[in-house]
């Protein structure tokens, strides 16, 4: 009990362990060692600060370079994404395709549709518009054509039954009244060809709606090395009709 508290002078801002002294004891000036003992402290920090104009400044100097590096950094983490999805290397194994090839996909729907590479990128495309479910629909439709065994024949149509023409599934395809009836009557009995008429409504969907914005988008105009100044592709072909091929190249 014999340690106080002590300023050494008005001027300073030292703290240090002294003995009672004058005013410091129980008779001593209360607000003089209050003073001292939270003011020095505070000088000797924002004399500490101003040797350190970097870190007071923080917000207008380190923070600033900081911000630059991290938003250099996440513009191009984004760059990357978007420059990966648009890689033309990249066909899940499959060979790239030539560019004439590209090009004749903003010519022909049946081609696209026939070309494993085309199937993918034209699939990429609708999962940014959300009607992903309809190129799915319709490559089911292409994989049950292929089978030759009728218990898996069974199983796979009422799979696809399932996810694509049930009200209740969250992939459920737009097919009109009649198509839908057809549907649940070739159910009864189901084969390779059930959903022939459906495949078909869906694949004119997508021809219609969905395949020229396809043509025009910036994801497929940069593969074909399309800028905004050239010409844009020949008119897509005509709507298919009930002969016209729909079956994917392996």
């Amino acid at each position: 009990m014999t340690s106080a508290v002590a300023s050494s002078s008005d001027n300073g801002g030292a703290v240090g362990l002294a003995g009672p002294g004058p005013g410091h004891g129980p008779g001593g000036s209360g607000g003089s060692l209050h003073h001292q003992h939270h003011g020095a402290p505070a000088r000797g920090y924002l004399h500490r600060l101003q040797n350190k104009n970097c870190c007071l400044c923080w917000c207008c100097c380190c923070s600033c370079s900081c911000l630059a590096v991290r938003n250099n950094h996440e513009n191009g983490s984004r760059n990357k994404d978007s420059n990966d999805s648009l890689d033309p290397g990249k066909w899940d194994g499959d060979p790239a395709p030539s560019l004439e090839e590209i090009r004749c996909w903003g010519k022909s729907f049946d081609r696209l549709m026939r070309s494993s590479a085309g199937r993918k990128l034209f699939r990429d495309f609708l999962k940014c518009e959300y009607s992903e479910e309809n190129i799915l629909f319709w490559l089911a439709c292409e994989e049950l054509k292929k089978e030759s065994n009728p218990e898996a024949i069974e199983e796979k149509a009422r799979f696809i039954y399932e996810d694509y023409i049930s009200i209740l599934s969250p992939k459920e395809v737009s097919l009109d009244s009649k198509v839908r009836e057809t549907v649940n009557q070739n159910m009864v009995v189901p084969t390779t060809r059930t959903f022939d008429e459906a495949q078909l409504q869906i694949y004119t969907l997508m021809h219609r709606d969905s395949y020229p914005r396809f043509v025009n988008s910036p994801l497929y105009r940069k593969l074909a090395q399309l800028s905004n100044g050239d010409d844009k592709p020949d008119r897509p072909d005509p709507t298919p009709s009930a002969s016209t091929p729909t079956k994917a190249s392996s």
